[in-house]
């Protein structure tokens, strides 16, 4: 595969499964100095592992993005051994589902703490490091729930929809610094984390966690869900020099569910 991050530090949250998992893999793959960042240190210091073998070097640093000071102490710790951040993959997310009346304040709080000020707190650590590099791209990872809804999720469309905030305004605030700032909105993805909710909505709906997914499968135009390295794919395009022009997107890569 063509090494087109050679010499390149990409830092990536939520690296211990799923799409960071994928996508630190990509970009180590193709020559990506990469920091794996997760609050599961056993899982993330395999990808950290994994991505070594491809290389070039990285690092697994066990990161809670709910608290600032972890995060900041992570971006120091990335500066001091590369001095340099070119790719921030704001990854990590959790889901949290349930009927608009029995949504728990905590819950909330939660969820937002990772899925919305989470990212925000990565890209505001970025951008100075990027402003001063006078380059950089950010890609923030956020969910075709940020663009269309349904029952028993408001929370999570809700950080996510927050996502897309973000990432419109830093890419008109970063562009004339030359950095890109776009973000990706998954469809259904097999991962941990979508099986889980497969088996706790189905479990609501009398169907298993499998016929949940079939469903939803057969919602898409490709009438499949996604693999994580299908997502990771595009942050790699959005992190290359192919993509230098693209900035302040939302791009859904959903097989089509929006669509049909």
């Amino acid at each position: 595969m063509e090494r087109r991050f050679a010499g390149r530090v990409a830092l990536v949250t939520g690296s211990a499964a799923g799409i960071g998992e994928a996508t630190a893999l990509r970009l180590a793959e193709e020559g990506a100095d990469v920091a794996c960042l997760d609050i599961r240190q056993a899982p993330n210091r395999a990808t950290a592992d994994a991505a070594l073998a491809h290389g070039g070097d990285a690092i697994a640093i066990t990161c809670d993005v709910r608290e600032p000071a972890e995060q900041e102490a992570a971006f120091a710790t990335v500066m001091e051994r590369w001095g340099r951040i070119d790719i921030l993959v704001a990854n990590a997310g959790v889901y949290r589902g349930g009927p608009l009346a029995d949504i728990p304040l905590d819950r909330w709080r939660d969820i937002e703490a990772v899925n919305l000020t989470g990212v925000l707190v990565s890209n505001r650590l970025a951008a100075p490091i990027m402003t001063g590099q006078g380059s950089g791209t950010i890609v923030n990872i956020a969910s075709m729930a940020a663009k269309t809804s349904w029952p028993n999720s408001a929370e999570y469309s809700a950080t996510k929809s927050g996502v897309l905030g973000i990432t419109r305004s830093a890419a008109m605030e970063l562009g004339p610094q030359g950095i890109t700032v776009n973000a990706i909105c998954p469809g259904n993805t097999l991962t941990d984390m979508v099986r889980q909710v497969a088996e706790e909505i189905g479990a609501d709906l009398g169907m298993t966690g499998a016929e949940w997914l079939a469903m939803r499968a057969a919602d898409t135009a490709l009438k499949r869900l996604a693999e994580p390295g299908e997502i990771a794919g595009v942050v790699a395009f959005l992190a290359s020099d192919d993509a230098r022009y693209i900035t302040g997107q939302a791009i859904e890569v959903d097989g089509g569910l929006v669509l049909s």
